[in-house]
């Protein structure tokens, strides 16, 4: 069978992260969500999605073809559900459809001619960019029993402090030496190739992906997830970065999700609740003003290829876009378009040749080439974006 996975209709409420990705390729708990629909099917997956981004993520339809939408995440019910999926049948979800099976093109499908089926069981879905680390927890040990199931870890170094070893697990190559790993309140994983550098102090659900580090003396509170080849360090509390990213130093970062190919500077310090007490507003890209969220605490959304530089002050609550730049002193604005230069003092526009410049050295410092396909997803983001900057 061909799997095929959707964005669906809160695509554009994942902005700024699906500017540059579809849905499916965003990671919550220790997977992206389209690396676990494959792990429980068993199978390779493509993608509808925006047209500008069907180059570098290609959609590939074959004579029989079951669609699920990206935005729900699985589990071992409704993936049996969706595996038993027979010709012109729906899953359904509150009136939406969440998976379908068909043998016409996806243009053809007439919803009106399906046999609907419920949705069986407690699923999570991701319906906005805050979901991202307030479902963390639950994603994380969803991916961590999968991932773990029958297997034993490698030994954890006896000059740890350990509490609840039985929820923790080291991939091959994995690094951690005199740190506490506190498992009681959630899982640890810690990736292929992974290092936990010495005094770090870690309560999880935590989950430290391939190749990826935590600088010297970190403090991480859970449910936190560092994807690939990341680094991070300081003060993190309910964190998703999605790989490639740094946080390297000190300064505080919490209830935040950063895209890849991210920096932060040293001594950045995101705001992560209101003085007041209040529910935060997040930017929103559709209606163009602050949404509420219902959430208390939230700190930092930042796109891909965006960074900041030292001693950088964030307010609660703050949207920045692609390939946005941001330094000097005071709080920038809750809301930094893409490809913006500047801070509290004022943005200029961050031209494309520039920073197509800083990707490619980023990226080749990790072995990947910055090519045609991402400047032509970038270059696409740059024009999207201008009626949202100033200059």
């Amino acid at each position: 069978m061909n799997y095929i996975l959707f964005d669906g209709a809160v695509r554009n409420a994942l902005l700024p992260f699906t500017f540059t990705r579809p849905v499916a390729d965003i990671r919550i708990g220790i997977l992206t969500i389209r690396e676990k629909w494959e792990e429980y099917l068993g199978n390779t997956t493509t993608t509808i999605t925006e047209d500008y981004l069907s180059d570098k993520y290609p959609m590939v339809e074959m004579s029989e073809n079951v669609l699920i939408n990206a935005s729900f995440l699985p589990s071992t019910e409704f993936v049996e559900q969706v595996q038993h999926l027979g010709e012109n049948e729906a899953i359904l979800f509150e009136e939406e459809i969440v998976a379908f099976y068909t043998t016409e093109t996806q243009e053809k499908v007439d919803f009106s001619t399906y046999k609907t089926i419920n949705l069986k069981g407690n699923v999570l879905r991701i319906e906005n960019t805050w979901d991202i680390f307030s479902k963390n927890d639950a994603a994380l040990q969803a991916d961590f029993d999968l991932m773990t199931k029958g297997r034993k870890s490698e030994p954890i170094p006896s000059t740890n402090t350990v509490m609840n070893v039985e929820n923790i697990f080291l991939e091959e190559g994995a690094k951690v030496e005199c740190c506490i790993l506190n498992a009681t309140a959630g899982p640890i994983y810690l990736g292929k190739d992974s290092e936990v550098m010495e005094g770090s102090v870690i309560r999880g659900g935590f989950a430290l992906c391939n190749h990826s580090t935590v600088k010297m003396g970190a403090k991480i509170y859970g449910p936190t997830t560092i994807g690939p080849h990341s680094k991070i360090g300081g003060e993190v509390n309910n964190v998703v970065l999605f790989g490639y990213s740094n946080k390297g130093h000190e300064g505080f970062l919490g209830n935040s999700v950063l895209g890849e190919w991210c920096n932060i500077g040293a001594d950045t310090n995101t705001s992560n609740m209101k003085n007041n007490y209040a529910e935060v507003r997040l930017w929103n890209y559709e209606t163009e003003g602050f949404t509420k969220t219902g959430v208390q605490f939230c700190g930092l959304m930042m796109g891909d290829h965006s960074k900041c530089g030292i001693n950088t002050m964030f307010n609660t609550g703050t949207v920045i876009g692609v390939s946005a730049n941001i330094f000097g002193s005071g709080y920038p604005r809750n809301f930094v378009p893409s490809f913006s230069w500047g801070g509290a003092s004022g943005f200029s526009t961050y031209l494309p040749k520039k920073a197509f410049e800083t990707a490619t050295i980023m990226m080749d410092r990790r072995g990947i080439k910055f090519d045609e396909k991402e400047e032509a997803i970038l270059n696409h983001v740059f024009e999207e974006s201008k009626p949202w900057r100033k200059s």
